[in-house]
């Protein structure tokens, strides 16, 4: 839930008429009538609060049965990924709203505080799930992760060392796993080393180095970021066929596209395939595995951002905060975030 009733409280306090589409928290365990007791207005439905309001906040972006709410006077603040989705870049443009990415708010320091929080319960997640699908029932190696007396411990490989795998890292290590980190950047390598004093290996990334390591490999991570544009396919279908059956695959970046020829979206519901003997796990959006703890940390982080926009106006709003103004992704019917931009040959 992109908003919670304590934010909703937040933005009627500051005067502002704040629309609640029924039900729309439930799954994170916030109720209408929280809602309604924090000043906020429950909706007669969809079509009230889209066509009642001039910025609407969504964690996941706009689907298709949405694109008739769009129009040129909307804002709308979400994930958005159009990288991955050049359909509601289409629609977006089309129709000229202004689009607001949470993964592309981006700080002078280069972080992305809205981003951070969920790349960190994803890098949680994906070890979690990789340590549940490696288990026998699930067609896995039957591999455990921290290894027992007279076993080893399972080897886990993290691509990409950002938010996400940094935490898969901390998670894995933690429970004595045997980890690789790969990233493309020597700085964030010596960074990770420093952080776990050395019981990590770091390796530079290449596609020599990758092929090298993976076959040994029972858990591989795929947690690749380069803001707004398509993930780099890191991983071949040849490098996919050198692991040994049952290994486990899971793509974080399947958001932006994902790092392997052999990927493809995953649900909840069905989490993983199987392809060459691996399988694959690619869930986009895995923080909805835990809506409650996901909604609390992205609703802290982009409370502020609502409550500018709300009390300056968008324009003022654009003008006066550049991390906000890196955020946008389409405005006025154009693309005009640079790293959207080349991804969608725009």
């Amino acid at each position: 839930m992109a908003l919670t009733p304590a934010g909703a409280k937040a933005l009627s306090a500051a005067g502002h008429k704040v629309l609640v589409e029924p039900g729309a928290g439930e799954f994170a365990g916030f109720h209408d009538d929280h809602y309604a007791a924090s000043g906020a207005v429950v909706s007669g439905g969809a079509d009230e609060v889209w066509e009642g309001a001039s910025l609407v906040l969504k964690v996941k972006e706009p689907l298709p049965p949405e694109f008739s709410y769009l129009r040129a006077d909307l804002t709308v603040f979400s994930f958005l990924h159009l990288a991955a989705n050049p359909a509601l870049a289409v629609e977006l443009k089309r129709t000229g709203a202004t689009a607001i990415a949470y993964e592309t708010v981006q700080l002078d320091d280069g972080s992305l505080p809205l981003l951070s929080p969920m790349s960190e319960v994803a890098g949680c997640i994906a070890v979690q799930n990789g340590a549940y699908f490696l288990e026998a029932r699930n067609g896995g190696r039957g591999v455990l992760l921290p290894g027992i007396s007279g076993s080893p411990t399972g080897r886990v490989t993290i691509i990409g060392c950002g938010v996400a795998g940094i935490t898969a890292c901390r998670q894995a290590r933690g429970i004595g796993a045997d980890v690789t980190v790969f990233d493309a950047s020597i700085k964030r390598l010596d960074y990770v080393r420093d952080v776990f004093a050395g019981g990590v290996s770091t390796i530079l990334s290449s596609p020599a180095s990758i092929e090298e390591c993976i076959p040994e490999s029972d858990l591989v991570i795929g947690a690749v970021l380069i803001p707004g544009q398509k993930a780099p396919l890191l991983l071949t279908r040849q490098m996919i066929e050198s692991m040994r059956r049952g290994t486990v695959f899971i793509d974080i970046s399947i958001d932006q596209g994902g790092i392997s020829e052999t990927g493809r979206v995953t649900t909840h519901e069905d989490p993983f395939f199987v392809e060459a003997g691996v399988l694959h796990s690619c869930i986009p959006n895995i923080p909805a595995a835990v809506p409650r703890s996901s909604s609390l940390a992205l609703a802290a982080r982009s409370l502020p951002y609502a409550l500018e926009m709300a009390e300056k106006g968008m324009e003022r709003s654009l003008d006066e905060n550049e991390a906000l103004m890196r955020g946008v992704n389409v405005r006025g019917g154009k693309i005009v975030h640079p790293g959207v931009r080349e991804a969608l040959g725009d």
